[in-house]
């Protein structure tokens, strides 16, 4: 491209410049329309958020919301109640519990996002060879993140537990009948020696899938029933089941500062939260015995 000029040397100069100048301006005029299209649609995605927010204390009036952010996921909003996450659509009418996978880039998005929430809700196998055994059992079984001080189980009442299981050990769940980790972790007891009192706790909406599975009359089998994605909607039920176990599961629960779930607690009272591999909970169960579970007792 050539442009015209006089004979001034210095309007050729100026010539020469004046294109480069157009551009700039076009280059900030674009920039400035991109940074505007990027306000506009954080600005609409907080602000669905809000929507989100309001739609779900309705629907999930029981579950406290801690974050919601609809700009990760294009028609879906990623969703955390203490340590649980879910997602919903924008509309807050439809509830997805489960992994969402990014198929382009092969990324576990629901992982990543519950590693960066807590990074030993997740943990599975062996504890690091660091230090002495017992610290390392400590650092696997639970830690600051993993931990809440101990609570007394003698405040709850016998009802509200679906129990099951054979051993000298007992360990109390507090559980969802959604939660995919809670179905994890009871495989994971299945496998191990120990007496499992579950509590059936509502975070995810489940408090009439919860009712449904506690006054069933094989209330066992209808649990893992209900871990493995039924609805118990044809389920047999006891007459006149009371319910108030469940409430007192959730009163429980909320002092407690339960907001997630699987919780495991310990005979004596140590809590850790999370997903635990069998060999983390026989490490635990022992150093409890020991009295060396520092973490748990001190809650650091």
């Amino acid at each position: 491209m050539t442009y015209e000029t006089t004979g001034n040397p210095a309007a050729a100069g100026s010539a020469k410049r004046r294109p480069w100048g157009r551009w700039s301006l076009a280059a900030l005029a674009i920039g400035a329309g991109f940074g505007a299209i990027w306000a506009s649609q954080a600005y609409a995605a907080k602000d669905m958020s809000a929507e989100v927010r309001e739609a779900l204390k309705e629907r999930l009036p029981r579950t406290g919301i801690s974050s919601i952010d609809c700009s990760k996921l294009p028609g879906m909003c990623e969703v955390t109640a203490g340590q649980t996450l879910f997602y919903t659509d924008r509309s807050a009418r439809y509830m997805v519990i489960g992994r969402v996978y990014d198929m382009e880039t092969r990324a576990d998005l629901t992982a990543a996002r519950l590693l960066e929430m807590n990074p030993d809700l997740l943990v599975a196998g062996a504890p690091r060879a660091e230090g002495s055994a017992g610290e390392a059992r400590t650092r696997s079984a639970g830690n600051s993140r993993g931990v809440t001080s101990k609570v007394d189980l003698s405040a709850l009442p016998k009802d509200g537990a679906i129990r099951w299981g054979k051993g000298p050990e007992r360990l109390t769940i507090f559980t969802d009948l959604r939660c995919s980790y809670c179905a994890r972790l009871s495989e994971v007891l299945a496998s191990m020696p120990v007496t499992v009192e579950e509590r059936p706790i509502s975070t995810l909406g489940s408090r009439r899938l919860s009712e449904r599975a506690y006054c069933a009359v094989e209330p066992v089998t209808a649990l893992h029933r209900a871990y493995g994605g039924d609805a118990l909607a044809n389920e047999p039920q006891r007459k006149d089941c009371d319910t108030a176990g469940l409430d007192a599961n959730e009163a429980f629960a909320r002092r407690a500062g339960f907001s997630g779930t699987p919780v495991i607690v310990r005979s004596d009272g140590a809590v850790v939260r999370g997903l635990r591999s069998a060999d983390q909970l026989t490490a635990w169960i022992k150093d409890g015995k020991a009295g060396g579970d520092k973490t748990a007792r001190t809650g650091r």
